[in-house]
């Protein structure tokens, strides 16, 4: 049916007024380009079992304090881990369910996929 226009515009209007704001999406897009890290996601899976102090991330990791907590840095300036200071040690943990349920999801989704191939 060559030449033939579909009339989507009651679609057009409804999915347009549904859409964010494009600077909420811009801040969207900005907060999974902070998962777009290995060492912060290690960090992260590191946080989802315990919270932990800079020098125990360290050594679970490998890396140095400085790297660990540059990386600690920006994941608190994203909202993504707390603090709670205990005399003079600062322990990390996930700041709330939601940082949780977007690495779990995320994680199944892979191996979800990585299951249906096999």
């Amino acid at each position: 049916m060559k030449g033939v226009k579909h009339d989507h515009s009651q679609l057009i209007d409804r999915v347009r007024q549904q859409l964010p704001e494009e600077e909420r999406l811009c801040d969207l897009a900005d907060l999974f380009k902070v998962f777009g890290d290995t060492t912060r996601m290690r960090i992260l899976f590191c946080l989802f079992e315990s919270e932990l102090c800079v020098c125990a991330i360290s050594e679970l990791l490998g890396m140095t304090q400085s790297a660990i907590s540059h990386q600690l840095k920006v994941l608190k300036d994203n909202q993504l881990v707390g603090n709670r200071r205990a005399g003079r040690t600062i322990y990390y943990f996930l700041k709330d369910e939601h940082v949780r349920s977007i690495i779990s999801q995320g994680y199944e989704h892979l191996f979800e996929h990585k299951e249906e191939a096999l």
